[in-house]
């Protein structure tokens, strides 16, 4: 997907504007305030009612576009769960990533049965487009129950200590979700979430892994890729 199907009508913001706004929120720990007050120091006059506004139209629309981007999933999922709170209740955050840490999938759940775990699933193959060869999992039965019923000829694994990047992959979503002082219902969460899970990474290349001068150059990629996939990039140049 490109800037061809993205629609900024009716907004008297320009395009880099909202889109650096987005960027802002997905990408550091920041609250909406933050972000309204890091534009007035630029000079631009924006609530922190109309930021969110953006985000929500927005988020999920630039993390589709992202992850169409990137290669096709790995062979082998890695699945696990973590409770969060939400608005004082107890839900569970689903989230699956490949071999390689690449995000697949987040859902939040009232429960964690084997229903749940089915639907999880399902949900997966169905937006991936693609079967794994392994999934790894936690001793949870209800992930064991679920595989049997939709990914029989899979492969799964159980252990505690196979899992590590999948409970690992939870510790951006849990900085943030400190920083927003919770979630206020599960439809926020789950919006928030899945556009965190796609914007967040894009940004977060394996700085470890590689010299600064390869690392400014990735960057540099990547900020092309986002102009691209907000519309910026499409935009005529001054004279």
């Amino acid at each position: 997907m490109g800037s061809a199907s993205l629609s900024y009508k009716g907004h008297r913001y320009p395009v880099e504007v909202i889109s650096h706004c987005v960027w802002l929120y997905h990408r550091f720990p920041l609250s909406l305030g933050e972000v309204e007050e890091l534009m007035l120091e630029r000079g631009i006059v924006v609530s922190y009612e109309t930021i969110r506004r953006w985000c929500a139209k927005f988020g999920q629309t630039y993390t589709g576009a992202l992850r169409r981007r990137q290669p096709r999933p790995g062979s082998t999922w890695h699945l696990d769960e973590v409770f969060i709170k939400i608005n004082g209740e107890q839900k569970h955050l689903r989230r699956a990533v490949d071999q390689d840490g690449n995000a697949l999938g987040i859902l939040v759940q009232n429960r964690r049965d084997k229903t749940a775990a089915r639907r999880f699933l399902r949900r997966l193959m169905k937006k991936t487009g693609a079967v794994p060869r392994v999934i790894v999992t936690d001793k949870l039965r209800s992930y064991g129950a679920a595989q049997r019923k939709v990914m029989l000829c899979v492969e799964h694994r159980q252990s505690k200590y196979l899992n590590n990047r999948a409970e690992n992959s939870h510790q951006p979503s849990r900085q943030r979700e400190r920083a927003m002082k919770g979630f206020r219902s599960v439809g926020g969460a789950q919006r928030f979430l899945s556009a965190f899970s796609g914007i967040s990474p894009h940004f977060r290349p394996r700085r470890h892994l590689m010299p600064a001068h390869h690392y400014r150059t990735e960057m540099t990629v990547r900020f092309a890729i986002w102009e691209q996939i907000t519309g910026v990039a499409s935009l005529p140049t001054a004279p």
